[in-house]
């Protein structure tokens, strides 16, 4: 399997190569050539464990890697789950949940994040060499990536988050990795802005090169590639036990990486009948699937933080395949975006963007009453942005195809959030360890300039 940038000037590479790179040297973002149909494995796949079937799902993606490595690199990642099942569903109400978040730092990112540490790793020790990863989080990316790297030789990591514009302990999980090779930034301004930071260094193709700098951000393909297990694997269990021969996902998304996954997944042959997409009050990706406009606004601050994005990053390999992967279409588009702030996608006959889309708001308030309904009626607490999800998947339900809202984050680490829905707060004993924890970071001004010279004296 080799590797395309979307905007279609490079040569393929190998999947070793595209984890490595990150970003593409034209500045798109990488794909494999073709996705694999797995129609015919449906039935022999929905039998398997959860890395049973994360490594026939990787395995058709990594073919530089050997089967037996890659076993073992699946294996040790999931490992560090809480759960036998890695990711479980549980049903509640109306609704199967998916559950992402067993994992060490109690988030959906975990899942990528694990696996992509250890994939790091493996590649360095066959090959040499140092990497030095730079990254930006709203919230959840940034603690799980530290927490899949830290410590691991030959590897740094620099993470970027809007100042106070996480929840604390969102920031906390992230502050208090001591680690020598862990370094927190904390930026004066939005998450787009530490994107934009990250994006236009990674664009910098000599400083990348000679300083090594990787991505663990959503622009890195494993990321996404890991996601698309738990599609799979929550769709064969739902099936299972409805007798349902589709499904459809609710997934509140503000980067639009954990729903691409889903699409993927869909394209490759799993019966998804229908993705919901959820947002919060920044709703650039739900105004678009609307309208077929994907126009940039200012990111406001929410209850549901890791959604507070206007520049969706993954939405690039979206664009991709709904150009009939036409690179050149396709950064014309990405211009207009650039220059003009806002690009537009006719709207087909039946006056949509895409019959497999459906899209919706849930705004604060409709949030707070999701989660304080569904603890009341189910004793069941939701995070904020899994109850975006939930909120927006009740104005989608669908007779024929059983509903699976993915469940992003624990609710203890919101914990202002759901004393507000519910009155009391909710803990977990990783979180609570942390109340009185050491912690170190750097406050930085918006400004490129000044986050590559971090970078260089601190590398």
């Amino acid at each position: 399997m080799k590797y395309i940038s979307t905007r279609g000037q490079m040569e393929p590479i190998e999947f070793q190569d595209a984890i490595m790179t990150g970003l593409a040297p034209d500045g798109g973002l990488l794909l494999p050539e073709e996705l694999p149909d797995i129609g015919d494995k449906l039935d022999a796949w929905s039998k398997l464990s959860y890395t049973e079937l994360a490594l026939e799902v990787i395995r058709l993606f990594a073919t530089d890697i050997p089967e037996a490595d890659l076993k073992k690199l699946i294996d040790d990642s999931y490992a560090t789950f809480e759960h036998p099942e890695v990711c479980p569903t549980v049903e509640v109400g109306d609704f199967q949940i998916l559950e992402l978040f067993h994992g060490p730092t109690l988030a959906f990112k975990d899942v990528a994040l694990q696996f992509l540490g250890n994939l790091f790793s493996y590649i360095l020790e066959q090959r040499g060499g140092k990497l030095n990863i730079l990254g930006a989080t709203s919230g959840d990316t940034g603690s799980a990536a530290i927490h899949g790297v830290r410590g691991k030789p030959n590897i740094n990591i620099f993470i970027m988050h809007p100042e106070g514009r996480t929840s604390p302990l969102q920031e906390k999980q992230m502050t208090s990795v001591l680690d020598s090779n862990v370094f927190n930034l904390a930026v004066d301004g939005s998450f787009d802005d530490c994107q934009n930071i990250m994006k236009t260094t990674f664009g910098d193709v000599p400083f990348k090169t000679e300083h090594s700098l990787g991505s663990v951000n959503s622009v890195n393909w494993a990321r996404v590639l890991a996601q698309t297990v738990y599609y799979f694997y929550s769709a064969f269990r739902t099936m299972e036990k409805t007798g349902a021969t589709s499904v459809q996902f609710s997934v509140p998304t503000g980067n639009f990486g954990d729903i691409l996954a889903g699409y993927l997944a869909q394209q490759m042959g799993l019966p998804i009948s229908r993705l919901i997409l959820a947002t919060n009050e920044n709703d650039i990706l739900s105004r678009f699937f609307n309208t077929g406009i994907y126009g940039k606004a200012e990111a406001v601050p929410t209850i549901s933080p890791s959604m507070d994005i206007q520049v969706a990053s993954n939405f690039e390999r979206y664009l991709y395949y709904r150009v009939d992967k036409k690179a050149e279409d396709l950064v014309s588009l990405m211009n207009d975006f650039e220059n003009k702030g806002a690009l537009k996608i006719p709207l087909n006959e039946k006056f949509v963007v895409d019959a497999l889309f459906v899209a919706g708001r849930g705004d604060t308030a409709s949030t707070l009453e999701t989660i304080k309904r569904y603890k009341e009626e189910y004793g069941y607490v939701l995070d904020p942005h899994t109850a975006v999800g939930v909120c927006v998947a009740e104005k989608f339900q669908s007779s024929g195809s059983p509903t699976i809202c993915l469940a992003t984050a624990h609710p203890a680490k919101f914990t202002q959030a759901i004393i507000d829905a519910t009155g009391k707060a909710v803990h977990h004993p990783t979180l609570d360890a942390l109340e009185n924890a050491e912690t170190r970071c750097e406050t930085i001004a918006n400004d490129v300039d000044l986050v590559k010279q971090y970078l260089v004296d601190h590398i």
